[in-house]
């Protein structure tokens, strides 16, 4: 995600397909604005019978807190306003022990804020908690290392991830290895976690290439959560062209490009209750891929009820569409929150 370079090269119909290409790290930010929260979605859902997944609104919407410094606005996680009603905090490193990850403040983001620590930042989930708003942690970006490759480190990795949800107060874990997954034994994991922490939000933030199919490591993996999957918000940007569900070649930017890939997510059995589309917050955000928040709004509509397509409409609606995720919660404070304060008020319109 965000600060990766990536390529790929896949062969459909004959044609050759190339995507992939750095992401916000070389961009600069624009002034921060503030902005005024806006009313978060207040529909309900019971994906979950108990705990934090159990909690999150039918429609909702999921930003990344960046916990480092890379030209976007520095947050306090207390700053983040409730338009997002889940963050997901950027990102969980590895330890020396294979599959085991820890978190703490990053020093440079510390210094940035004038100081910020690690108990100024549980104190802050704390706080969002109060306001109704959830938080994961996240593993992996662009530059993440962890790999869960056999049963030891999937138990490493359960076990280090269950013992900062008990350190922190987090509400569960996102997947965001973009050196792909493991799908046997990361399952195994996740698995692990939700039994220890029965209703815990369980998130992935694949890259298109890891959801062209069934088959594919990142929807592959998705399939056989199902059962404990909160959301799949894949990332329809830094991409390149890609197939859609109906056989045909699509080019990121574009409503087509969004709904296609998600249909091919529909299709292979996730429910529309566990798929989110990923977009960046600002043209500054990523390498490419950005789209105006009426597109995002857009392709939800088109996903949910037919309406507001492009030139594909899918054959099947899915009215219980999740939402949307942007990277990030501060390229979109850069960006006096035109993302947030645009996508959380069409949620409203899905229920």
């Amino acid at each position: 995600m965000r600060i990766r370079s990536f390529a790929l090269a896949a062969a459909a119909a004959g044609t050759l397909i190339v995507g992939g290409l750095a992401g916000p790290s070389v961009a600069q930010a624009a002034t921060a604005a503030p902005s005024a929260a806006a009313a978060p979605a207040t529909a309900s859902t019971s994906a979950a019978a108990t705990g934090p997944a159990s909690e999150l609104p039918a429609h909702l919407l999921t930003g990344y807190w960046q916990d480092f410094v890379n030209g976007a606005t520095p947050l306090r996680l207390s700053d983040v306003p409730t338009t997002y009603n889940l963050v997901a905090v950027a990102f969980a490193t590895a330890t020396t022990t294979p599959g085991a990850v820890t978190y703490s403040v990053d020093p440079d983001l510390s210094t940035a804020l004038g100081g910020y620590t690690d108990a100024d930042f549980t104190a802050d989930i704390a706080t969002l908690h109060a306001r109704g708003q959830k938080v994961i942690l996240s593993v992996g970006g662009q530059n993440g290392t962890i790999s869960v490759s056999d049963s030891t480190s999937a138990d490493a990795f359960a076990s280090s991830v269950e013992s900062l949800i008990g350190q922190y107060g987090f509400d569960g874990v996102d997947i965001d290895l973009e050196n792909g997954v493991n799908p046997t034994y990361m399952s195994q994991a996740l698995h692990s976690i939700a039994a220890a922490d029965p209703g815990a939000i369980i998130t992935l933030a694949p890259q298109t290439i890891d959801v062209l199919s069934a088959s594919s490591d990142y929807l592959a993996l998705a399939l056989d959560i199902k059962d404990v999957l909160t959301i799949m918000n894949t990332q329809y940007y830094n991409s390149g062209s890609m197939n859609g569900c109906d056989g045909g070649v699509y080019s990121e930017g574009s409503v087509d490009f969004i709904t296609t890939l998600a249909c091919t997510a529909l299709q292979a059995g996730l429910s529309g209750s566990q798929i989110g589309l990923g977009l960046p917050a600002s043209s500054s955000a990523a390498g490419s891929g950005y789209v105006d928040p009426s597109t995002v709004t857009s392709a939800l509509t088109c996903l949910a009820s037919g309406t507001a397509c492009g030139t594909f409409t899918p054959s099947t609606m899915a009215p219980d569409i999740r939402g949307a995720m942007d990277w990030s919660i501060n390229w979109d404070a850069s960006n006096g929150y035109a993302f947030a304060n645009a996508v959380s008020a069409s949620l409203g319109s899905l229920s």
